[in-house]
């Protein structure tokens, strides 16, 4: 099941190029604030689903194209990135004069946090803002949607506490500063176009990841070449603390970042999860 924030955090469920309407079924008030209706229906949703897929049966549809998609989870109690998690982008990063000094792979330096406030959506253009002599770079990453929260989850049943997954861009000023600031500018974290539940993605571990920037491919890999892998992400993550429904890990990303500036358009595509593409602008002016 794909399921879409549009229209003003109205929810809808997305089959092929159309969306149903479900907001009154899964219970949200879409001027709710904090907009916390996706977190709820997160929780309950094995008590939703079933009345979710009744009302499918009669709800009118209408064309994606005809709608606003929003980023699904826009208010979630925690944001966490996984560092360095493809052995090739480490690498990159030691040669290329943008990595930190001393900078760790995922498996040795755990996670850090970026802001709720960099979410965006798939239809919301990324701002670069301005700051003279810094390069501003696209990461292409998965998010995994915890579903049921937990403390110390083992590997083995990871699985069991995802809810879904979705596409995530993590956008970063590259050069000195907090890691957690230079990645957490408004729009710096674009996720859609909407959640796609674990039992229709399946194992995560061979899904295909691509990045586009005006057509070219940047960046290709496999979810298996992480090093630290998605059951894994969601066990270190929960060492340190306790996972609740809507909480979104960023799973790394691979070989091929490069700059983003005003005038790019930048595509991301996650087999079985989705593809979204976005404009990138000028945060003083449009382009």
């Amino acid at each position: 099941m794909k399921i879409a924030r549009f229209n003003g955090g109205k929810i809808g469920i997305v089959t092929g190029d159309r969306i149903a309407d479900v907001t009154a079924v899964c219970g949200v008030d879409p001027g709710e604030w904090p907009p916390v209706g996706m977190n709820r229906i997160i929780a309950n949703f094995a008590t939703l689903r079933p009345k979710i897929e009744a009302a499918l049966k009669t709800a009118p549809t209408v064309p994606l194209a005809d709608v606003k998609l929003q980023t699904p989870l826009p208010w979630p109690h925690k944001l966490l990135a996984m560092p360095s998690n493809f052995r090739d982008h480490a690498a990159e990063m030691k040669t290329s004069g943008f990595g930190v000094a001393g900078s760790l792979p995922a498996d040795e330096a755990g996670f850090f946090m970026k802001s709720n406030g960099s979410l965006s959506g798939p239809e919301e253009a990324i701002e670069i803002p301005d700051r003279p002599g810094r390069e501003f770079h696209h990461e292409c990453e998965m998010a995994t949607i915890i579903g049921t929260g937990g403390k110390d989850i083992p590997v083995d049943k990871a699985l069991d506490h995802i809810f879904g997954y979705a596409c995530l861009i993590d956008v970063t000023m590259r050069g000195k500063g907090e890691r957690v600031m230079r990645k957490s500018f408004d729009t710096f974290c674009p996720v859609g176009p909407w959640i796609t539940t674990a039992d229709e993605v399946g194992a995560p571990d061979d899904i295909d990841m691509k990045l586009w920037v005006n057509g070219e491919l940047r960046q290709h890999s496999v979810a298996n070449m992480m090093i630290v892998g998605i059951r894994e992400q969601v066990q270190t993550c929960s060492e340190v603390t306790t996972l609740v429904p809507g909480d979104i890990i960023a799973s790394g990303t691979m070989a091929g970042v490069g700059p983003l500036k005003p005038g790019d358009t930048v595509e991301i595509e996650i087999a079985r999860v989705g593809k979204m593409k976005l404009a990138v602008t000028s945060r003083l002016a449009p382009v």
